[in-house]
């Protein structure tokens, strides 16, 4: 019988998030959605109907491990993969793909964001069933694409070729984020989706597709393969990281391949992105504001509000506004600035180390 592996990425440090996701405990690890479990836990608790726990493995930066310790402790150190420096979703790819393949190369393998939403569970759990089931055997490379509720610009889109008697479509491009003017087409062609990046493909196959299409990425992890699941593996791979090119599994990989395939994904989602996405996905008042605080609004709408309940946060005559304080930072902003965040971040860092 085929084994399912889960791998769930967990590296970023949620710098559109800031200054609530913070260097030292970015989003992943947050009770972002007040739920009493952070997004990680959230992820790995959405698998544990397709796999074992001991078949899901975490890939992050070594300054998390303590923090995935804390928070999945099922989980063993040979399950927790620690990337020395970031090199892009390539590596963090092609290290638990070369390294699982040791233990099952006949296995299925399931890769997934540590920060995104998932409702509608037992959706997402039918969806991925039916991409495990065109994955085992072949060598078609999968993902879900997020059938679209808006012309979304922050999100990559997936055009496929339209079938409406197969549930795995054929893939006929990738596009980055869009204007909005072209995202409009998109949603009116009704044949393009939003890319989740969430892949489903055969061990066999990932690890051949690195071979075509990311060969020097494929034999700096392939060199590995006497170190895995030993107790030289860690120094392997700080070699390993040293060497790769840091490169995103999209471009340098799914775009280039013949045999790529998307099944539509008709749960809610969200990748959690930015205040602004997160925005969409909570409770809101009469006037569209998320209220997250001890707050006082007047005449205020389409605003998110956070901050700790000790403290009295009071506007008036605000429309599209974030205001946050986590910690030693508050930041007043318009919700949708997020590509300004980067910025904020870097010049919060030069103020000091204590505000990044």
């Amino acid at each position: 019988m085929t084994q399912n592996y889960v791998v769930i990425m967990a590296g970023g440090i949620g710098s559109r998030f800031w200054p609530y996701s913070r260097a030292n405990k970015p989003k992943q690890f947050l009770d972002v959605l007040g739920t009493g479990r952070s997004l990680i836990q959230m992820t790995y608790d959405r698998f544990l109907n397709i796999c074992p726990s001991s078949n899901i493995y975490v890939i992050t930066n070594k300054s998390y491990y303590d923090l995935v310790k804390e928070q999945l402790p099922e989980l063993s150190d040979d399950q927790i993969l620690l990337e020395p420096i970031g090199r892009n979703t390539a590596a963090a790819v092609a290290y638990p793909a070369f390294k699982i393949k040791q233990r099952d190369p006949e296995g299925v393998m399931i890769v997934a964001p540590s920060d995104h939403v998932v409702f509608k569970d037992n959706i997402f759990e039918q969806n991925l069933t039916t991409a495990i089931d065109a994955a085992k055997g072949s060598q078609k490379l999968i993902t879900l694409g997020i059938v679209p509720s808006r012309p979304e610009t922050g999100y990559g889109y997936i055009q496929y070729h339209s079938s409406p008697q197969e549930k795995v479509k054929k893939v006929k491009t990738f596009t980055e984020k869009p204007e909005l003017e072209l995202a409009q087409k998109f949603i009116e062609s009704g044949d393009f989706v939003w890319n989740a990046g969430i892949f489903i493909w055969s061990i066999d196959t990932i690890t051949k597709a690195f071979h075509r299409y990311l060969k020097d990425v494929a034999v700096i992890f392939e060199e590995g393969n006497d170190k895995y699941y030993t107790s030289d593996e860690q120094s392997f791979i700080d070699e390993a990281y040293a060497q790769c090119k840091s490169i995103s599994i999209d471009y340098g990989l799914m775009e280039k391949a013949e045999d790529v395939y998307m099944v539509k994904g008709e749960f809610d989602w969200s990748d959690l992105g930015s205040w602004d996405s997160l925005h969409e996905t909570k409770d809101k008042d009469k006037n569209n504001n998320v209220v997250d605080a001890t707050a006082l609004l007047y005449d205020s709408k389409n605003c998110y509000v956070k901050g700790p309940k000790e403290t009295l946060i009071v506007a008036q005559d605000l429309d599209g506004y974030l205001i946050t304080q986590s910690d030693n930072v508050i930041l007043i902003c318009k919700k949708d600035a997020e590509k300004k965040f980067r910025e904020f971040l870097s010049d919060a860092k030069e103020k000091g180390a204590q505000f990044g």
